[in-house]
């Protein structure tokens, strides 16, 4: 079952605080990662490129 599928048949089963969560955690990955990203993979990359 592809990710689309689920996240409709997710969606119209319409759990608002399921809903609500499952927002709030994709927020905070998506800060996580970026912060990953910005401060311990994009520093060495920096320094072996010259900028």
């Amino acid at each position: 079952m592809s990710m689309m599928a689920e996240f409709k048949e997710f969606a119209i089963k319409g759990n608002a605080v399921d809903m609500a969560v499952g927002i709030v955690v994709w927020a905070a990955f998506g800060k996580i990662v970026s912060s990953f990203v910005n401060d311990v993979i994009m520093p060495p990359i920096g320094l072996l490129i010259g900028r």
